[in-house]
């Protein structure tokens, strides 16, 4: 679903991203982590067309990234790790403003709407202005909007950022359900613990480049995530680890 292929992406002389290579199929969980400036942001906006790269290529359901970003970009949800949404607008608005964008039936919306809403409780809000919902509310409704169109490849920077224990729990779930219908996420977190109980792989980047990517038990092995993650940290090198 998603391939990313030989990826650099610079700014000036620095190598944010550096020939970074990753297979997300569908149906997969695919957890992506590194320290603060690793590149797992850029890597991110790349897969979405946000940011040009100067090296390699990304496809999404076998379509290039450069070459077809309409399409690509309709088959998607982006949600950034600070949803950037449209403040003037009610909750409604913005999900039928979503909704009208990628062509959803009214009906469809209609159900998807109420579905969703429901499950983050936040039916009640819909009908207020976006500029009066807290930081997690804004955060559910982006969720919402991300699922509006069920797309094939979600693509998350940081996305537990700002939920309560109740909506985290409520995501994973639907995430979850999303993959066990042929779907594939990509997503950054710093929750380690969420990425070791939720992810069918990880991939974990440093200064740039990948160090290692594969099923969660053959990059943990014995140990745990965190432990992994944090020996890497402080190690210096540079070379990946490819252990799929």
């Amino acid at each position: 679903m998603l391939r990313i292929e030989g990826v650099t992406k610079k700014y000036g002389d620095k190598k944010a991203i550096d020939n970074i290579s990753l297979h997300i199929h569908p149906g997969e969980i695919y957890g992506f982590i590194g320290h603060n400036g690793a590149g797992k942001t850029t890597t991110i906006k790349s897969c979405c067309g946000i940011l040009q790269f100067e090296e390699g290529e990304i496809y999404i359901n076998g379509m290039s990234v450069k070459e077809n970003p309409t399409q690509c970009k309709s088959i998607l949800a982006y949600i950034p790790d600070n949803p950037d949404l449209y403040e003037f607008m009610t909750g409604t608005q913005y999900l039928n403003f979503v909704a009208d964008i990628f062509k959803v039936d009214v009906n469809e919306r209609k159900e998807r709407i109420k579905e969703y809403a429901d499950i983050f409780e936040i039916t009640g809000d819909l009908g207020s202005a976006i500029s009066s919902y807290s930081h997690g509310m804004k955060q559910k409704l982006a969720l919402i909007s991300a699922l509006i169109h069920q797309p094939k490849l979600i693509i998350m920077d940081e996305p537990f950022v700002g939920l309560d224990p109740k909506a985290a729990h409520l995501l994973k779930e639907i995430m979850r359900k999303v993959c066990d219908k042929g779907a594939a996420i990509f997503f950054s977190t710093h929750v380690l613990e969420v990425a070791e109980k939720l992810c069918d792989k990880v991939a974990i980047i440093n200064h740039g480049k990948l160090i290692m990517s594969g099923t969660m038990e053959e990059v943990k092995g014995n140990t745990s995530l965190e432990d992994v993650f944090l020996e890497i940290a402080q190690d210096k090198t540079t070379g990946q680890q490819e252990v799929v």
